[in-house]
């Protein structure tokens, strides 16, 4: 099976009909096998459960697998009479409500395997376009069992309310935030990283979500996984877990309701990877986690707004209120008011260049901030015109 040419989830189906064991895994177990092969952290390294040998599958090749046996094992849990494929594709109809650009072409038509193979490249290979390999590693390919928990959600009723996302993704951020917080010595890359997700949560729905409200947005036993897995990935960016952060991770398990040994299995298991792999791993080949995410999103939103730089200047010559505050934002703190105004008037936007439509997607958010660092430096100079000096 060659999940870099046509036909592939059709072999994959075909494979899993000889070992469908893993169909029969708990949905614990299954979790577990995702994270213990990368999925859960973003760095595929095997096939999930060991389906069938990786043999030689690039990463980006393990991930779309993963994604896609996981998309099966949830179907096959579930009541649901709609085919496999027609399902998950109706799925990503049902969440692209945003109308953004970036599955434009994809959705319409006969439900085939080939239509699907399309939508999981272009959710997967996201960084052949825009984004660099260490970015996708670290933020795009980690939310991918975003995707995963809201298809569970939509299976129950073949619908879902894109709320649920929101919430889940608004949630992570909050969690993750308070996580990275928690670190007792904390770097230049640590302050730069926590102030990138402070700057990020003005624009999110939930701007103020605390703590206390993200952990009310956690019920499934999946959902509280993930999240402690994750907190565990972000408290390992440094190489080390510390006292202070162990402390926080156990009062996350318990807020969670989840048992102890949970915890400590989730903190064994991500020294145990990151350890065993890191010279498998091109995240942390590099000098510095947050660095590399820092520097390589920097680099991405430059180019991709330099690209588009024509066509968002047109946009923004028609929005003459986002222009003002977009101007007023690189000498001043904007409100809570006007910050929610910007976010808004540039999603619009996005929604318009498919280029930018990237910032629509999971993780998106998190690069809204650099967004608005960059516009100013790179339209026209009539755009300056309009700033407002104080």
């Amino acid at each position: 099976m060659n999940p870099s040419s046509a036909g592939w989830i059709k072999k994959l189906v075909k494979e899993v009909e000889k070992n469908n064991r893993f169909l029969k895994y708990g949905e614990e177990d299954f979790y577990d096998s995702l994270r213990s092969c990368g999925f859960i952290y973003g760095s595929n390294l095997d096939v999930v459960a060991q389906v069938f040998p990786k043999k030689d599958l690039t990463e980006e090749e393990l991930c779309k697998t993963n994604l896609c046996l996981s998309f099966l094992y949830a179907h096959s849990h579930s009541n649901c009479e709609t085919p496999f494929v027609a399902s998950v594709i109706n799925f990503y109809a049902a969440i692209n409500e945003i109308k953004t650009s970036f599955f434009d072409g994809l959705l319409g038509g006969k439900k085939s395997n080939e239509q699907l193979e399309k939508i999981i490249h272009k959710r997967v290979q996201i960084d052949a376009n825009v984004l660099t390999k260490n970015f996708n590693y670290f933020i795009i390919n980690a939310l991918l069992y975003i995707d995963v928990l809201a298809y569970m959600e939509y299976l129950k009723k073949e619908s879902i309310d894109v709320k649920y996302i929101k919430n889940l993704e608004a949630s992570i951020v909050a969690i993750s935030l308070d996580v990275l917080n928690s670190k007792a010595d904390k770097n230049q890359y640590d302050y730069s990283l926590i102030r990138l997700f402070e700057s990020s949560l003005r624009y999110q729905d939930n701007a103020q979500l605390s703590y206390n409200k993200a952990l009310k947005h956690i019920r499934t036993p999946q959902e509280k996984y993930y999240v402690l897995d994750i907190s565990c990935m972000a408290t390992w960016s440094d190489q080390m877990i510390d006292v202070k952060e162990e402390q926080f991770l156990e009062k996350l398990g318990r807020d969670l309701k989840l048992d102890i040994s949970r915890v400590f299995q989730s903190i064994k298991t991500v020294n145990h990877f990151y350890t065993t792999h890191k010279n498998n791993i091109a995240l942390l080949s590099s000098k510095n986690v947050v660095q590399s995410f820092y520097n390589n999103s920097s680099k991405m939103v430059h180019k991709l707004i330099t690209r588009n730089s024509k066509r968002l200047y047109q946009e923004l010559k028609d929005s003459k209120e986002l222009m003002v505050l977009l101007t007023q934002s690189t000498v001043r703190d904007l409100t809570s008011e006007e910050q929610k105004k910007v976010q808004e008037q540039l999603l619009d936007i996005f929604k318009s260049i498919p280029s930018l439509a990237i910032f629509l997607l999971p993780g998106g958010a998190i690069l809204l901030p650099l967004v608005i660092k960059f516009i100013p430096k790179l339209l026209p100079s009539a755009f300056d015109e309009n700033r407002i000096e104080e």
